[in-house]
């Protein structure tokens, strides 16, 4: 790998992704042996206490990528992108508190949220929602393994497939065996490491002589400047993306089933909030500090490039470590969130699908071929994105009222698609469709044509909301 700045031993490397990943795996599978049954497998048996929900939910939140995203969009986003991107992901945790009430009491025999849909809604929009939960779960998969695999190749220069082929392996052999009873298990230990780890990378990051806060406020530019648009824009939108997402993440939806009681859950629920916040919002400052010791840093690389600054070969062993288990945490509850989808309502879709874990196993291997070449998915996430704005309001709205057909919550959601796709980015972000294609950059101003991601997340999330509230004020 050329102008490799950081250097591991390659088998060093690979053992210990090896023994991480089988290690969880030989724990999970040993664990659920005693835990058989498909309640087991898709609920724990709705016996969760507040330690391990808690744990299960924060681990399972905090994917591989923490380590790129909050502080690579701080490069360019400020502070402003730091806090949105805190406040998007920890979020659903508090939402949940109150739509996990509401479903535990109206459907308490429950397994996946879009059984509620089905039942409540109709079967219309609960087909376009399975397959949106899906498709988004699927990307979130890609992701998470290209994150690690690249991350891997970064500092050791292992190959992209071997990562990706170890840690899809070892993560489905013990969760399509064990179910959600081994991948919370997994996600306690997991928890726990995480923790521990990023407690001293942020150690080792505050301690270093390089960095002092007199350098970063006089060396970050307008990144903490409350006058730079970026920070308000960047905010707003990591906030409304990174929140109606999760939102549509089954791995979230089966924990709200798998608690003991409502109590249990409320607890949960909100000690992960007070988790995340913090959490991402340190991975996303560590952007601007980067910045600030290198205005030339790579976006992508700019946590790693101040913790792994001059630092001995045992930190680059405890981010290999690091790294593995925040992704296996996130896997694991993505395949067992899709098989659990697949299970309880795939056959409302398609009456002849036989072997759920087939199609789960059919994913998994085009996730490690978008990994092993390094694609990157970025677009397709944000398209996802996109999808669940315009979803979130008209769906979760939907539980509460009544008298709402599901015409009109569908019609909602296709007009906000539509107002999103007239301003969503092309692949090089420098035009949409309607702005300089069907009509030029001089008719927009610059509030609008520069921050498109932003005004297509807006609309396509606000633009439902309106039309579902005037319809729903003209009835009255």
């Amino acid at each position: 790998m050329k102008n490799q700045i950081y250097f591991l031993d390659q088998n060093l490397a690979l053992l210990l992704i090896s023994s991480i990943s089988l290690l969880f795996a030989l724990i999970g599978i040993l664990y659920s042996r005693k835990y058989q049954g498909l309640s087991n497998y898709l609920t724990a048996g709705k016996n969760i206490g507040t330690l391990s929900l808690t744990t299960s939910l924060t681990a399972s939140a905090l994917g591989a990528w923490i380590l790129f995203g909050p502080a690579s969009a701080a490069t360019w986003g400020g502070i402003g992108s730091v806090i949105g991107y805190s406040l998007g992901t920890a979020f659903p945790m508090i939402a949940l508190i109150y739509l996990g009430k509401k479903i535990r009491k109206t459907f308490p025999e429950g397994i996946t949220f879009t059984q509620f849909i089905f039942h409540k809604i109709g079967k219309n929009l609960f087909k376009f929602i399975l397959l949106l939960s899906v498709f988004y779960m699927f990307i979130f998969l890609c992701a998470e393994v290209t994150a690690v695999a690249m991350l891997i190749n970064y500092i050791s220069n292992a190959p992209l497939w071997i990562t990706a082929a170890i840690v899809i392996t070892s993560t489905l052999i013990y969760t399509l065996y064990g179910g959600l009873r081994a991948s919370i298990l997994t996600d306690n230990i997991q928890f726990l490491i995480i923790i521990i780890l990023l407690l001293v990378c942020m150690y080792n990051i505050f301690s270093s002589d390089f960095i002092s806060y007199r350098s970063i406020t006089s060396k970050s530019g307008d990144l903490l400047s409350s006058k730079y648009i970026s920070n308000y824009t960047a905010g707003l939108t990591f906030f409304i993306a990174v929140a109606a997402t999760n939102l549509f993440h089954q791995g979230n939806w089966q924990r709200v089933f798998a608690a003991k009681n409502y109590g249990v859950l409320n607890r949960s629920l909100k000690l992960s909030f007070l988790i995340i916040i913090p959490v991402v919002f340190f991975m996303g400052i560590t952007g601007i500090i980067a910045v600030s010791v290198d205005s030339n840093t790579n976006p992508d690389l700019a946590f790693f490039s101040i913790l792994l600054k001059g630092k001995t070969e045992l930190l680059y062993m405890a981010v290999i470590i690091l790294a593995i288990s925040l992704t296996v945490s996130t896997i694991d509850t993505l395949v067992n969130a899709i098989s659990s989808l697949i299970i309880v309502d795939g056959k409302k879709i398609n009456k002849n699908l036989k072997s759920p874990n087939a199609l789960v196993i059919f994913l998994s291997i085009i996730a490690f071929f978008i990994a092993s070449k390094g694609f990157s998915i970025l677009y397709l996430f944000l398209l996802a994105d996109l999808l669940c704005c315009a979803a979130v309001f008209p769906v979760f709205y939907g539980f509460y009222k009544r008298n709402l057909k599901e015409r009109d919550l569908i019609i909602s959601v296709i007009i906000g698609l539509f107002l999103g796709f007239l301003l969503f980015p092309s692949p090089d972000f420098s035009k949409s469709i309607l702005v300089g294609t069907i009509l030029p950059f001089d008719l927009f101003p610059q509030i609008v044509s520069s921050y498109l991601l932003f005004w297509s997340f807006l609309l396509a999330t606000v633009g439902p909301a309106i039309v579902i509230l005037t319809y729903d004020s003209f009835k009255r």
